[in-house]
């Protein structure tokens, strides 16, 4: 008898009395994520049978509702027993998702994101393309950002940021980052372990499906979808469908005297590019100047 909200553009509803099953149920959470509907529900009642029934509700008013996804929805508890008991033993909680294949959208491919380290100087450098199964949808996004250091009155001053994977996910991650940064200015490093810990035991940050190259002055790192943190020896890191394609060639340039950091960068790339489908050729590009490595030791 209640709603049931996210389910594509289109919020499914139930117009009809509730049956004697659902009466004790609230759903309390609904989210959509990733083709699923997934649905939070409390009941005071403790017994399988009971929540089996409120599935079965469910699903018959979103076939209902729904009659192209009769085939392939369908409902099935997320835990094993169906029921959970919460404080007190009056209250019983259980989650549920449902799977509708009609809804679900192809996952978004196609990012190649490079770091390289070179001569006083940091570049990262990204693709522009994003594709969503067989077919492209956009040649220029821009996956790189320059996030500026408070304070300092250069230009150069900034941590450049390069993200694969989820765009929405990414941005969380940016955001989090950023706030980690405001907390501990001056030291990446620490910031990029404390967003570290909080993508480890965070519930909803556990769910995202991005990575993150970071860069300053003195270091570059990369943040898995883990949740690891990690710094390469030779200051070359690069992620997404070409990343290994564009890490690869980058480390047979970087001892080439006369190339510098963004052309070193922008060759590798060029590579990726010819050998991974899901990248392209619209280069977007943040330098910045990095320590003399052996000022960096002795500090």
């Amino acid at each position: 008898g209640g709603e049931i909200e996210g389910c594509g553009a289109t919020a499914i509803t139930s117009s009809s009395p509730p049956s004697r099953s659902s009466r004790a149920v609230v759903v309390v959470k609904t989210k959509f994520l990733r083709g699923e509907l997934l649905c939070q529900i409390r009941t005071r009642k403790k017994n399988s049978k009971t929540m089996s029934n409120v599935f079965r509700h469910l699903q018959s008013k979103c076939a209902s509702r729904a009659p192209s996804l009769r085939s392939s929805f369908f409902v099935k508890p997320l835990l094993a027993s169906g029921v959970t008991t919460t404080t007190g033993g009056a209250t019983t909680s259980s989650s549920f998702h449902t799977s509708a294949a009609a809804l679900a959208l192809p996952d978004r491919h196609g990012t190649t994101i490079l770091c390289v380290r070179k001569n006083g100087k940091v570049c990262i450098m990204g693709d522009g393309m994003v594709s969503m199964g067989s077919m492209i949808v956009k040649h220029n996004v821009n996956k790189i950002r320059r996030i500026p250091h408070k304070g300092e009155g250069n230009e150069n001053g900034a941590t450049i940021v390069g993200f694969a994977g989820s765009t929405a996910d990414a941005f969380t991650l940016l955001e989090r980052l950023e706030g980690k940064l405001d907390e501990y200015p001056g030291q990446l490093a620490r910031s990029c372990v404390e967003l570290a810990k909080g993508w480890r035991m965070d519930k909803y940050l556990r769910r995202l499906e991005a990575s993150l190259i970071v860069a300053d002055e003195s270091v570059s790192l990369e943040l898995t979808g883990n949740g690891d943190v990690l710094e390469s020896q030779d200051g070359i890191l690069g992620v997404g469908s070409g990343g290994a394609y564009a890490v690869a060639a980058a480390r047979a340039l970087v001892d080439i005297p006369d190339l510098s950091a963004e052309e070193v960068a922008r060759k590798s790339m060029e590579i990726a590019a010819n050998m991974c489908v899901y990248t392209n050729t619209n280069f977007r590009v943040e330098v910045i100047d990095a320590k003399d490595p052996k000022k960096k030791n002795e500090e």
